[in-house]
């Protein structure tokens, strides 16, 4: 179970184990999960390195556990903290994408060429993607996707798997409940893919090989067109922008739980977030791919655990219990 939080699977026994039989020391310790003396000073090491033990002050030479309400509790809030980084970073680093984007966006020169229309869009991909050997990177966000758009993409998708090319696809957490758009995902990982989703995404971009890329002309309606990108400095920036985002999501198929302080789920304090940096309703949700009807409920939980009577008093209490 502590696996989730960067724990080795034997580290994570020794830990319980030395919380169960506090006077075990190394060589029982080893014996009672199975394993040598010399991987459980290992074991000792990693712990050590997480703050989960110290030195035992009535036992010299030994280490202690620490109990698990103060060393996980530790461990999940430098975990959020990091979290929190990530996504400044990624944040700053879609601003920048976005204006790089938008300086290019009318230009004809030779490195960015605009494609006028969806049949345009379809037809570029389906040429980048018979072409490319490596990789394919794809961010797609949105609460559902049209099932023809999905069927085109299988079309393009299926013969570039079948040569063992790698597709990475990050889809936004709403998509989850959208039954044709999980019917895909799963089709992508059973050919080998790797599916992730988050409660907010960068724009849509799709990246072939690390040399070309798609982004929309028009991020408010992307089915007017693309902009095809090959300046390896624009495409650096794109690729760094999915990374960041690749790393905050959460696989397929894997469930995110609430944060054990708070209660809350990610969307939940991306919403706060989004709201507490001047979004409306429509815009939060818009972000978020959720309606402003669940803006509004989501909200309406959050305050009632709060104990505020309106938003703004929400605001206030989330801040202080540092929520954002």
């Amino acid at each position: 179970m502590l696996e989730t939080l960067g724990l080795s699977v034997l580290g994570s026994r020794v830990y319980q184990a030395m919380l169960d039989h506090t006077d075990h020391g190394v060589a029982r310790l080893a014996e009672l999960c199975g394993a040598s003396p010399a991987q459980v000073h290992d074991c000792l090491d990693e712990l050590a390195r997480l703050m989960l033990v110290r030195a035992s002050a009535d036992r010299p030479g030994h280490m202690r556990a620490v109990s698990p309400d103060v060393g996980l509790a530790d461990m999940l809030a430098r975990q959020e903290a990091d979290l929190a980084a990530r996504q400044a970073q990624l944040a700053a680093s879609r601003a920048a994408v976005t204006r790089l984007v938008a300086e290019r966006a009318g230009s004809h020169a030779t490195h960015g060429e605009r494609l006028l229309g969806m049949d345009a869009i379809q037809r570029r991909i389906e040429q980048l993607a018979h072409g490319m050997s490596q990789e394919c990177l794809g961010v797609h966000p949105g609460a559902s996707h049209r099932p023809e758009d999905l069927a085109a993409a299988r079309a393009a998708d299926e013969e570039p798997l079948a040569r063992g090319v790698v597709m990475k696809t990050l889809y936004q957490d709403t998509t989850r409940n959208d039954p044709h758009t999980t019917a895909h995902a799963h089709w992508l990982l059973s050919r080998g893919s790797e599916v992730r989703t988050a409660p907010v995404l960068p724009q849509r971009l799709v990246i072939f090989d690390r040399a070309h890329a798609l982004v929309p002309i028009d991020p408010a309606d992307t089915r007017k067109g693309a902009l095809h990108v090959t300046e390896p400095g624009l495409v650096t920036a794109l690729l760094d922008l999915f990374d960041q985002a690749w790393a905050t999501a959460v696989p397929l198929g894997a469930l995110r739980s609430d944060d054990p302080t708070t209660g809350l789920t990610d969307t939940e304090r991306q919403l706060l977030r989004l709201l507490a940096g001047g979004l409306t309703d429509d815009a939060a949700g818009q972000r978020l791919g959720i309606s402003s009807r669940t803006v509004s409920r989501h909200m309406a939980s959050i305050m009632e655990r709060l104990g505020a009577t309106s938003r703004f008093e929400a605001g206030l209490k989330a801040a202080q219990r540092g929520w954002l």
